[in-house]
């Protein structure tokens, strides 16, 4: 990509292969897919506010990078902004209904098409959508305009780790339009949303149809590009079963997943809407072992969940990778590196994300993005949201839930960490757990440390933060113990670094020290497994972070810091002491 103003601090290998008139040109959505859709990403006229400044119009940007990207063409940061262009509905659509869609826009979008208002949504991690058929023009071209408000993190939305003052383990904010915007044409009455569940035996599939009136739903599931295997009808909103015979179970190890294709019939037996997805068969639990400590189960068998801390910033797009290729490269790296999971720190990623999570074959904890807080403040609990930022992160937490319910990779939720914004934890934990019965809920990661508040016992899993390392819970109740955060060890590599002062829990002076220091914690970290029944492990962290340097992988993805054929022997030993062989009957 040319003419960028300014310039990447730091580029990435995928930086150049951005094409500003079609970038990320994937479809956004591969849990759902309908063969017509069209991206709207690309050059949009720009118009903006800083807090307190005047008005600067005239620009283009680059969708969907932030303006504070230098993928944007912005390089800025921005709490006002206004975005416009025009797009042709295909000829072939004409008949049926248009949707609009946004991946997702920080914090607050107003979308007008037309000059007709079509919706307003709140929240800055959640797709929305709005049916714009009904102001669109006979033909021609259309006008889309989009408001986006982001105060940053002096508001009161969720906004994880972006700050408007970036600065240690607080990283640059990404406002507006940061995920894939398209249209899509669907019939009067389609498939709006796929809820899947599934066990080892099989699938359970609810779809959620928009203007049903009688209607029913097939769904069919076969092997990849292959046979059918399972297929059953019922009622919209209600979920259908399907039961696979010979089942092959989804598991890091073989990321199976079968295809899903999804029909509305009319009383006539004639297709009205067909989509198609895909779901692996897996099962996610406590179970005690032989010893009786409860530990997390997969399948009906214990397995140590090992993994990174993975942040999802990049250098040239913020919040948003560069390329399709390059979301994918940071899931495979922590595979090569022996690791089977990965823990999504107070972000939500592109749904494509999940979709090479579920492929590959990570398991993911999936924390749901914090409310603001004061990280200078003495250790300690802090003083409860406020209660709009209180009703806002509940209601974006539902939205997340409901929006990743299909992504067989997602086991554990994660509301809060180290206490940031944390409220209520139990009564969080608990309404969580019940609208989603099926996955582990972490009431806060790292309870012992930093901003939380005292242990409520809540969740299903108590999770130690411990720099360097690694952590030594010793809770015993229900709950399996975990280190969710430990190590932190940190490298400078001379031209791959962010400017500014470099931050990190432990600094090593080369890359040999800094595999060494790896294996010792990681011979320690597999004697705490051994010893305590630890049942998982989050390193932080995936890649340096801005001022951060203590990634595996520096913050450009051109250098991985550690040996890594040594990196990934250790990993896989700790998963392997941590694994057990018997099944859940064999166990008393």
């Amino acid at each position: 990509m040319t003419g960028m103003t300014p310039p990447p601090v730091l580029t990435t290998p995928w930086t150049g292969q951005v094409d500003p008139a079609d970038p990320l040109p994937e479809h956004p959505r591969p849990q759902l897919v309908r063969e017509r859709w069209r991206s709207l990403n690309g050059r949009w006229e720009f118009s903006s506010r800083a807090a307190g400044g005047e008005p600067r119009g005239g620009e283009h940007i680059v969708v969907p990078f932030p303006p504070e990207s230098a993928l944007s063409g912005i390089g800025r940061r921005a709490e006002e902004m206004w975005y416009r262009r025009t797009f042709e509905v295909p000829a072939d659509w004409r008949g049926g209904r248009v949707l609009l869609h946004f991946g997702a826009v920080d914090q607050v979008a107003t979308v007008w098409v037309n000059h007709q208002l079509v919706t307003r949504h709140e929240g800055g991690y959640t797709a929305f959508s709005a049916d714009v058929t009904d102001v669109l023009r006979p033909d021609g071209e259309q006008e889309v305009v989009v408001r986006a408000d982001d105060h940053g993190n002096s508001g009161t939305f969720p906004v994880g780790k972006q700050a408007n003052q970036p600065g240690g383990i607080l990283y640059t904010g990404a406002s507006g339009i940061w995920q894939t915007v398209w249209l899509e044409a669907v019939p009067h009455v389609y498939v709006e949303r796929l809820d899947l569940g599934s066990d080892v035996r099989g699938l359970d599939v609810t779809a959620h149809v928009a203007h049903a009136g009688g209607e029913r739903v097939e769904a069919v599931a076969a092997e990849p590009g292959g046979a059918e295997v399972a297929r059953a009808s019922g009622v919209p909103g209600e979920a259908i079963r399907l039961d696979v015979a010979d089942p092959r179970t989804w598991s890091p190890g073989d990321p199976y997943l079968y295809d899903l294709t999804v029909r509305v019939l009319g009383a006539d037996g004639a297709v009205i809407d067909e989509v198609t997805s895909c779901a692996g068969l897996r099962t996610v639990s406590l179970m005690p072992d032989a010893e009786g400590r409860p530990r997390i189960a997969l399948n009906g068998h214990i397995m140590f969940q090992h993994g990174p801390l993975d942040q999802g910033y990049w250098p040239d797009g913020i919040y948003t990778a560069p390329t399709d290729e390059a979301l994918r490269f940071d899931l495979e790296q922590t595979k090569a590196l022996g690791f089977n999971t990965v823990r999504k720190h107070v972000k939500v990623e592109p749904a494509r994300w999940y979709h090479w999570a579920d492929r590959l074959g990570l398991l993911v904890w999936q924390d749901i993005p914090s409310l603001p807080v004061v990280l200078d403040n003495p250790p300690g609990p802090q003083a409860p949201p406020v209660e709009r930022s209180r009703q806002r992160f509940e209601a974006e937490l539902a939205e997340i839930v409901a929006q990743l319910r299909g992504v067989t990779s997602i086991v554990a939720w994660v509301p809060f960490n180290e206490g940031w914004g944390e409220y209520d934890t139990a009564r969080v934990a608990k309404e969580l757990k019940e609208s989603d019965p099926a996955r582990l809920v972490v009431a806060d990661s790292g309870v012992n440390c930093c901003h939380s508040h005292p242990d409520s016992g809540a969740g299903d899993v108590y999770d130690d933060h411990t720099y360097v390392g690694p952590g030594r819970p010793l809770v015993h109740d229900h709950r399996a113990t975990v280190d969710g955060e430990y190590g932190g060890l940190g490298l400078v590599v001379a031209g791959h670094v962010w400017p500014g002062e470099p931050i990190a829990y432990e600094m090593t002076a080369s890359r040999d020290e800094l595999t060494r220091r790896y294996v010792e914690v990681s011979e320690d970290l597999e004697s705490v497994v051994r010893g305590l029944g630890l049942s998982g492990a989050i390193y932080t962290q995936t890649t340096d972070v801005e001022n951060e340097v203590n990634g595996l992988l520096t913050y450009d993805r051109r250098v991985v810091k550690v040996a890594l054929p040594l990196a990934a022997e250790r990993n896989r030993a700790v998963i392997t002491a941590g694994t057990a062989t018997t099944t859940a009957s064999a166990i008393r």
